[in-house]
């Protein structure tokens, strides 16, 4: 869950490395450093508790230069986030550093080992370890040569249980960096007679857009002269390049004033591009070219599985009344989290679903690995080309939303709604369970949803008078009936993440069953009370929530509801009411999710937060 930067080239490595870890600051961090080398002055380190304005402080007061380095951005798993823990660290020695991402979980018995052979630690990290082990793997044995940095951290990771990510570097070998990759993400930049590591693409996105992800096993030396790439045995393989299309000025925050509100406003772009190229409105068709999986095997179909984490979680329960509306094909969802400890039952004849921003979230990872073991098929939804979900998977569809900076997801959120809808009406088609009307209605629909959202995020005043009026609250109640429930989940999940007030989603029928209890004249209860009046169940969903309305205005309690343009009737009974564009019931969540988001926002501002980086949260969870 932290930032990785290395550098090999003719630039100045200070700047690029900085300038790479600013970039990937969404990612959350509490300490950060920097290691350079080659300008004849050593190995040379700094490091800063806190932000990265500290470090560059350090640095202003005590500069450095070279022409190779790493630098690092941490969150706090095995020690304190303190300098001393922050990275990179070194060996006894001073001639080797590293930096490292994830949870090493053998390294109490390894570092136990290596005291007893005589080194000396100084900080609490799992990581040290990592360093004292290439040191001791550099020594010459027998008489033999000195070994290679590489060889050394090959035999380094042989001795390592857990996951990580890493780059090390020596002052012995110049120019060289060595990373290699057994669980979180690392991206490897090609650029002209310079090269790059990274645990994200927007940490290089600005210097080149030619790159390829490592995989699982993989070891990179990266030098002046170009990329090596082998296993862990030291046996070649090659890993296809990928021109990156995105634009690093969609990284940047484009007049904003917090990337979160950016990419609330990118929602409409991330809908129609997700859309773009998919769909035929004269034949009804949905075109999901990433399929390794046969029409034959989707008409045999009998179940659907979907493991997913935090955000991509409330799109899976959305996508469950989706695809079991069009398709009819029943579909459990899972916390990708939960789903592999449970020994979870997998049908010869069922699919399981992975949705995941990053494609490297750990969770959902293990979750894919447990599925394929017991024999199921995978299809990723996820936002990043070549991330390891994506690898793994039988088929992919890519939510074309472009990279998303904030740690509170927006528009991945809605692309996934986007791309799980695809799915649904592709399945729907292939097993003949929707006419071809009724798909090009659908497809219709889908096409006017960039405009409707455009005309919700012009009403955003009124988001923000409701954060003047409901800032200061300390609890927040969501919710929601049906495909709404959702939505009613990721509404509470914006507003805790983002403001710290406390918030619950909760089904809007099971209020009698305990929330009616917190109610009172301090609680504000936001409503989901869309209706499609062409749909008959959406009707009935409508009155009994109107009915919950009523339920928390007769015990006092301040209800803002989400309704469809054009019903003046919930005026008399909520106290706030948020409009959108009518749409079918199985699309009004992408509309609905607008105004929670906004309303999360712009409370989140009104009460001083760190809106794009919320306090113990970091944007890509890859590790456990």
């Amino acid at each position: 869950m932290c930032g990785i930067v290395g550098y090999v080239g003719k630039k100045r490595v200070v700047p690029v490395i900085i300038d790479g870890l600013r970039r990937l600051e969404y990612r959350g961090y509490d300490s950060a450093g920097i290691a350079v080398a080659g300008n004849g002055e050593g190995l040379q380190i700094r490091r800063a508790e806190g932000k990265l304005r500290n470090l560059e402080e350090v640095i202003r007061l005590k500069p450095l230069d070279g022409t190779y380095g790493i630098g690092h951005t941490r969150w706090a798993t095995h020690g304190r986030p303190t300098e001393e823990n922050a990275h990179p660290h070194r060996d006894c020695t001073g001639h080797v550093v590293v930096v490292h991402n994830g949870i090493i979980e053998n390294y109490l018995t390894l570092k136990k080992k290596l005291c007893e052979e005589g080194h000396k630690f100084s900080t609490e990290t799992d990581t040290e370890v990592i360093a004292h082990l290439v040191e001791k793997h550099l020594k010459p044995h027998d008489g033999s040569a000195r070994p290679s940095l590489e060889e050394a951290v090959r035999k380094t990771v042989k001795e390592l249980h857990g996951v990580w990510a890493m780059a090390v570097i020596s002052v012995d070998e110049r120019d060289k960096i060595v990373a290699a990759r057994n669980g979180p993400p690392a991206v490897i930049g090609l650029g002209k007679d310079e090269y790059f590591v990274a645990s994200d693409v927007p940490a290089i996105l600005y210097h080149t857009r030619d790159l390829f992800f490592l995989a699982d096993g993989d070891l990179a030396v990266i030098t002046p002269a170009g990329v090596e790439l082998s296993d862990f045995d030291g046996n070649p393989i090659v890993r296809q390049v990928q021109h990156v299309t995105w634009d690093p000025i969609m990284a940047e925050k484009g007049g904003f004033k917090h990337f979160m509100l950016k990419e609330i406003y990118e929602q409409p772009r991330a809908v129609r591009d997700t859309t773009l190229g998919r769909v035929s409105l004269d034949s009804g068709k949905i075109f999901l070219e990433e399929m390794e999986i046969t029409e034959a095997e989707f008409i045999k179909l009998e179940k659907v599985n979907i493991a997913a984490c935090g955000t991509s979680w409330h799109a899976a329960q959305a996508g469950k009344f989706m695809i079991e509306r069009l398709a009819r094909v029943p579909v459990e969802v899972d916390y990708a989290s939960e789903w592999r400890y449970r020994d979870p039952i997998v049908a010869a004849n069922a699919l399981t679903m992975l949705i995941t921003q990053s494609g490297e979230t750990a969770d959902t990872i293990a979750a894919q690995r447990e599925a394929r073991a017991k024999g199921s098929k995978t299809i990723g939804i996820c936002n990043v080309v070549g991330s390891m979900v994506t690898r793994e998977a039988n088929g992919t569809i890519y939510t074309h939303a472009g990279p998303e900076i904030g740690v509170a997801s927006t528009k991945a959120f809605t692309a996934q709604l986007t791309a799980l809808f695809l799915f649904s009406l592709y399945l729907a088609n292939i097993r003949g369970t929707i006419t071809k009307d009724e798909a090009r209605m659908y497809i219709g629909e889908l096409g006017k949803l960039p405009g409707k959202l455009e005309s919700v995020l012009a009403k955003e005043e009124d988001a923000e008078d409701l954060a003047k009026e409901y800032h200061r609250a300390q609890d927040f109640l969501f919710l929601g009936r049906g495909i709404h429930y959702p939505i009613a989940l990721e509404g509470a999940l914006k507003l805790k993440e983002i403001s710290y007030i406390h918030a619950e989603g909760y089904p809007a029928g099971e209020m009698k069953h305990g929330p009616n209890a917190l109610i009172d004249e301090d609680l504000p209860v936001v409503i989901m009370a869309t209706c499609d009046p062409n749909d008959p169940g959406s009707q009935m969903r409508y009155e009994k929530t109107l009915s919950n309305l009523k339920e928390v205005k007769a015990r006092s309690g301040r209800v803002i509801a989400v309704a469809t343009e054009g019903d003046e009737d919930i005026r008399e009974a909520a106290d706030h009411v948020v409009y959108v564009p009518p749409a079918p019931e199985l699309l009004s969540p992408i509309l609905e999710v607008v105004p929670l988001q906004l309303l999360a926002y712009h409370i989140a501002v009104r009460r001083g937060c760190d809106v794009d980086q919320p306090r113990n949260l970091a944007k890509s969870v890859t590790v456990e």
